[in-house]
């Protein structure tokens, strides 16, 4: 059996979307849920769903017997980073103590110099999961996954139409954006595939864009146009300040921002393509979808 866990959100519910196409019967499937109120999309597709929680190492225990792949979605804690190790750490712990036999685990693409950029927090936790995924003695893959393309609609702000502008610290900075449900799409793979065993692999796409590049693209999709302005950290903390942004999506945006200034998620990579057995999606294509 495979279980997915974060079963619905985008990328555990686009994961048993794939696993159901690439004809893995519906019995031998199971989803983690914390919530029972959220499984009836699970109940229509006939998905076992099993209670569990990240914090809660007994509830994984029991959710995870019989299991012999666990996909293992990173948590998305949006409090201290550590609890995110921590988070994955107990499903490590839990997994092994249930028997299950391999586990693929959604990492984030690394660059030189990781360790000092503005997401140096949220890169150690998946460091630090990673070297304990490897000690624990179970058969594992890692999946370093690129930015997701979805987060440029983030960071281009919600009324770009409107303001033809995107405001956003990330300099000349490039990054290799992947959709979200390609990169579920390629753990399937792995997930259905052989020779992955013990292996770490790198999901990006395989061309580079920044926003100026962006900001031609959402242009050329909405027929007028948009610019791309990169202010600095403390100008851009004080204009989103004075729109009544909360504090806590300020820090977000800066910290990404710089972070792809600083080239930290610009890693070409063939493997996602090969995994797909097709390019990966561009960015334009997303954004003459998303924007057109």
């Amino acid at each position: 059996m495979i279980l997915v866990t974060g079963a619905t959100g985008n990328y555990g519910s686009k994961a048993i979307e794939h696993l159901l196409k690439k004809g893995v019967a519906v019995k031998d499937i199971a989803a983690l849920v914390r919530s029972e109120e959220k499984t009836q999309s699970l109940d229509e597709k006939g998905i076992t769903t099993k209670i569990g929680d990240y914090a809660d190492i007994d509830s994984m225990i029991r959710a995870f017997e019989g299991v012999d792949q666990l996909l293992l979605v990173s948590s998305s804690d949006r409090s201290a980073v550590e609890n995110r190790t921590k988070h994955h750490i107990n499903a490590f712990k839990a997994a092994k103590k249930a028997g299950v036999k391999h586990i693929v685990y959604t990492s984030f693409v690394r660059t030189p110099g990781h360790e000092d950029s503005d997401i140096a927090d949220f890169q150690n936790s998946h460091v630090e999961s990673e070297q304990f995924l490897k000690e624990s003695g179970i058969t594992y893959t890692i999946l370093q996954n690129g930015i997701y393309q979805e987060m440029i609609l983030a960071f281009a702000g919600e009324k770009v139409a409107e303001t033809g502008t995107i405001l956003f610290p990330a300099q000349k900075g490039k990054a290799t954006w992947v959709l979200r449900e390609e990169l579920a799409e390629a753990a399937t793979h792995v997930l259905t595939t052989k020779a992955h065993e013990n292996k770490t692999y790198i999901l990006t796409n395989t061309e580079s864009v920044g926003f100026k590049e962006i900001a031609k693209d959402i242009s050329s999709a909405l027929g007028k146009e948009v610019s791309y302005q990169s202010p600095s950290v403390d100008e851009f903390k004080s204009i989103l300040q004075k729109a009544g942004v909360p504090g806590m999506y300020i820090g977000m945006f800066v910290i990404w921002g710089t972070a792809v200034a600083q080239g930290m998620m610009d890693l070409k990579d063939p493997t996602l393509a090969s995994f797909l057995g097709r390019k990966p999606k561009t960015v334009k294509q997303f954004i003459d979808q998303v924007y057109a």
